[in-house]
């Protein structure tokens, strides 16, 4: 299958999907993964819906207030103008690009480019160092790196023959991404894309240990995220903001697949500094129909005046992290509206989610998405139990959106997908209906007095205290009862670390958290992350192994 009859499965099994987008039973019984041999997302489903559309595909509002929209047939034009330099350059089927641009137009048209060239993008963040560039170079066998002119310092110290390509202004000895803009407009492939050819290498965020490369192919990902696409519930004409930074999957998730699958508006407000009042303005101004974002920033947005925006977005998700009850019920005040969570990660498409118009049970990630079995394994015995591993069946067909495998490591990838199950490593709790709650990671959950505790639970009840911004919480070591809870906080504006503030926590730990489960131990401060902005919680546990000289006991507060 190739060229329009590629076209035409992908095309069909999208619009299944937008049909049932508030029928879950019958989007789940009925939906079927496309899966043609030859698939090239840029040529045959971009390109197709590019052609004489002069609908925005992307629009970027910067700080200072200028905009650039580009339209479909814009960005098919000018990335295939790209894609003819780059070939030019030496850019060839299977050399990997290493990309580190912000959230600008360049970003984009690369992404297609690549794709018609069939090389493997390799997404990596501006915030990553000289010592993680030097990695990822020399680890992904890097062979050309397309970088913001501000950016290209960092790899002064980085050795090696690849292909030095500057966005944004002249850098000496780096040539000039705008000379792209120059070259012919129509785009020849020279050659056909295998489904399963590489597409996209990602290095992990590697909270705990270090990042393991994440190879999607040119189906797993275009197609996977037609499950993204049902559940942020877009429609073509959307204008979509989803709040990502370039170089993580999620990106490319919310801000590339998913929209342009729905042929909806990819819409990007750049800033320095968060600011929740300009964020709401502009999607006020600008008609965001459809939101997207992190827990971290759903917790700075309702701090805001959330009424302040007139004209609340149709859909509103959130994922990276499991979003805590409380935000939800805020914003369901405020906008009338529920945020609905979902569940994935940079090796899959979102396989557990809140699709639209379902019942959302609090602190549940929701049912497993179309095109995803999902089963509950006890990690010890591996036998399906209702409190496990959140796996994928992989005894029947196996889902599209699941990554090819780690490369470079097939012993890592035997490990996560031995034995018929692709193994998450995050734990899950299912209830009678089918609705998923999630626990934690595997290696975060903890014993004290034999009872299990869950730190997001925990975390989730301390956010409810006014004084808590942000909070971890990690086993402590005890003589008595083996671990006992100790959490890690950031406090909000006008709170002071000290003594009342812990005694007003303690005392919140001791009213809405069972005796077993209380926080009995607290630190004031910063949370380590990592630079997508995940807790790095093993080295507050290797903290706290060592010194707590700064902490709070709660016996003392009595």
């Amino acid at each position: 299958m190739a060229g329009s009859d590629a076209t035409g499965a992908f095309r069909a099994a999208r619009d299944f999907l937008l049909e049932h987008r508030a029928d879950y039973a019958t989007a789940r019984d009925g939906f079927r993964w496309p899966r043609p041999a030859e698939f090239n997302w840029a040529l045959d489903w971009f390109d197709v819906i590019a052609r004489d559309n002069d609908r925005p595909a992307l629009w970027i509002v910067e700080e200072d207030g200028t905009e650039t929209r580009r339209s479909f047939r814009e960005m098919a034009e000018r990335s295939s103008r790209v894609a003819n330099w780059l070939r030019e350059r030496g850019v060839r089927a299977g050399d990997r690009v290493l990309v580190m641009l912000g959230n600008q137009v360049e970003l984009w048209e690369t992404a297609l480019a690549a794709m018609r060239l069939r090389a493997v993008v390799v997404p990596a963040t501006p915030l990553l160092g000289p010592a993680d560039l030097r990695d990822r170079i020399e680890r992904g066998q890097v062979r050309h790196a397309i970088v913001r002119a501000a950016d290209t310092d960092k790899f002064a110290g980085v050795p090696g023959e690849w292909t030095r390509i500057a966005v944004g202004g002249p850098v000496p000895g780096w040539q000039d991404f705008a000379q792209g803009y120059e070259a012919a407009p129509a785009f020849v492939p020279d050659g056909v894309t295998r489904a399963e050819d590489p597409l996209m290498l990602y290095f992990t965020s590697g909270t705990t240990a270090r990042p393991k490369l994440v190879e999607h192919s040119h189906l797993s990902y275009p197609a996977g995220h037609l499950a993204t696409m049902y559940w942020i519930g877009l429609r073509p004409g959307d204008v979509h903001l989803n709040i990502s930074s370039p170089g993580w999957a999620k990106h490319a998730w919310s801000s590339l697949f998913a929209p342009w699958n729905a042929e909806a508006t990819v819409f990007v407000h750049n800033y320095t500094r968060f600011d929740p009042v300009r964020l709401l303005a502009e999607m006020d101004r600008c008609g965001v129909t459809t939101f997207c974002a992190p827990p971290t920033v759903w917790r700075m947005l309702i701090q805001a005046d959330l009424s302040g925006l007139a004209h609340p977005p149709r859909e509103a998700v959130a994922a990276g992290e499991p979003l805590n009850p409380e935000v939800i019920e805020h914003v369901k005040r405020v906008w009338g509206l529920t945020i609905r969570d979902g569940f994935g990660q940079t090796e899959t498409a979102v396989q557990v989610a809140n699709p639209p118009g379902q019942p959302v049970k609090a602190g549940s990630m929701g049912r497993p998405t179309p095109g995803y079995t999902v089963a509950l394994l006890d990690p010890v015995t591996g036998t399906p139990a209702e409190e496990g591993e959140i796996c994928l069946d992989l005894t029947g067909e196996r889902p599209v959106g699941l990554m090819t495998g780690y490369a470079g490591a097939p012993e890592l990838t035997e490990e996560a997908m031995g034995g018929g199950y692709y193994r998450t490593g995050d734990i899950g709790r299912r209830d009678a209906d089918g609705y998923i709650t999630y626990v934690g990671r595997s290696d975060d959950v903890f014993k004290s007095s034999d009872y299990k505790i869950s730190p997001f639970e925990l975390e989730s009840a301390l956010l409810e205290h006014e004084a808590v911004a942000e909070a971890a919480v990690v086993p402590a070591p005890d003589e008595v009862r083996l671990a006992i809870p100790k959490a890690y906080v950031v406090l909000a504006e006008g709170w002071a670390p000290d003594g009342e503030t812990a005694k007003a926590i303690f005392a919140h730990s001791r009213a809405v958290l069972a005796p077993y489960k209380r926080i009995r131990r607290l630190e004031f401060g910063e949370l380590p992350k990592t630079v997508s902005g995940k807790i790095r919680r093993i080295e507050l546990r290797e903290r706290t192994m060592h010194d707590g000289s700064a902490e709070f006991h709660e016996e003392d507060y009595r």
